[in-house]
């Protein structure tokens, strides 16, 4: 692997971090050309607060209002801080906002962020230690949290993205054929109930119980909002994306 690590099989959260395993000659370049185009298992972005929703939290202006304490990960440090940004600017496109006005609401809701911590698992740790008033979370481990007797709600608002999460079989994997059988064992009905039965929406149809997952009002993609290749450049690049100038107005870091 890049960083060292020896996998058979990778799961990531964002399809860039499978692309740098390609460029490395550790995952095919056709990775995403499956039926689920190399998706393994889905998620939304959502809003995990405190039991009974003290604070009345429920759409994205909440979050920007005095006094309000959201929490989420770093961006430059985190794929969940990614989605997080995404669903919170493409919701206000969905709402009618120009892209200026949706680059004002991320600054109004990053200077509300009291911790940044540098993964999404750490944020919820945060959170369920008792800082913060809400969480931008992946809605499984919302999920998670509850299951494990944590004292949270979680709000789906009405505008939210996507998470596609990906996974590839490695060239570099020490028994090919037993990597392949696990990996298609991923995407049996049995497969992806284990997921569902742990929050993760399933890719594959018929696997979600009718009403385990609700859906929000609109629900969007990361094409929509130009693809990956676009958004990290756009807003990710430590130098001059959109939320390197938003994490150093707000004296926040930008490096790994």
């Amino acid at each position: 692997m890049v960083g060292g690590l020896e996998a058979d099989v990778v799961n990531f959260s964002l399809a860039p971090d499978m692309d740098k395993l390609v460029k490395a000659d550790i995952v095919d370049a056709n990775w995403d050309q499956t039926p689920t185009k190399g998706i393994l298992t889905n998620s939304i972005v959502v809003f995990a607060v405190r039991k009974g929703n003290p604070k009345n939290i429920k759409t994205w202006d909440d979050l920007t209002k005095p006094g309000i304490q959201v929490i989420t990960p770093n961006p430059f440090t985190s794929g969940g801080a990614r989605w997080n940004v995404m669903a919170a600017y493409g919701a206000q496109l969905k709402q009618g906002k120009t892209p200026d006005q949706a680059i004002e609401y991320l600054k109004a809701l990053f200077k509300n962020v009291s911790v940044q911590d540098d993964s999404a698992r750490k944020a919820l740790q945060t959170f369920t230690g008792g800082k913060g008033d809400v969480l931008l979370s992946y809605e499984n481990d919302a999920i998670y949290a509850q299951q494990k007797g944590q004292a949270i709600d979680y709000v789906i608002p009405d505008q939210t993205i996507l998470i596609e999460m990906p996974a590839a079989v490695t060239k570099t994997a020490k028994d090919p054929a037993a990597a392949k059988a696990f990996f298609d064992y991923l995407y049996t009905t049995e497969g992806q109930r284990i997921f569902a039965d742990n929050g993760y929406r399933p890719v594959i149809k018929g696997v979600a119980k009718p009403g385990e997952f609700k859906d929000p009002a609109t629900l969007f993609t990361i094409d929509d909002l130009g693809g990956w290749t676009k958004v990290a450049k756009d807003f990710f690049d430590p130098d001059t994306g959109t939320m390197a100038g938003i994490e150093k107005g707000i004296g926040v870091s930008t490096t790994k």
